[in-house]
């Protein structure tokens, strides 16, 4: 015999309710994840306002270390946020703009 529409339902429900339950770690190590990412992009952002700045400029000015600004500068350069705009003075670090800046 078929299930009804409202058998079929309240199935769903219940199945979606247990893998809330098993899941509910995970979500939330996923949330405070993004949410100390969003964070520190405005961090960056914030920071990068103004002249370019190199990674080790940006780690001194933010205090986040280096490799994460690492980390997310080159994320930010993927989705266009964030610009090249040629080396420090000694020519070893590139120099990073926000993109929003350069193009006005």
């Amino acid at each position: 015999m078929p299930d009804t529409d409202k058998e079929k339902a309240k199935k769903r429900t219940e199945m979606l309710a247990g893998l809330r339950n098993q899941y509910r770690e995970r979500v939330k190590q996923a949330q405070a994840l993004l949410k100390a990412q969003q964070t520190a992009r405005k961090i960056l952002s914030r920071v990068m306002q103004g002249e370019p700045k190199s990674i080790p400029q940006l780690a001194e000015a933010s205090g986040l270390p280096a490799h994460e600004i690492l980390w997310h500068v080159a994320a930010m350069k993927k989705y266009d946020e964030v610009v090249e705009t040629g080396m420090d003075e000694d020519s070893v670090y590139y120099l990073y703009k926000l993109a929003e800046e350069a193009r006005s």
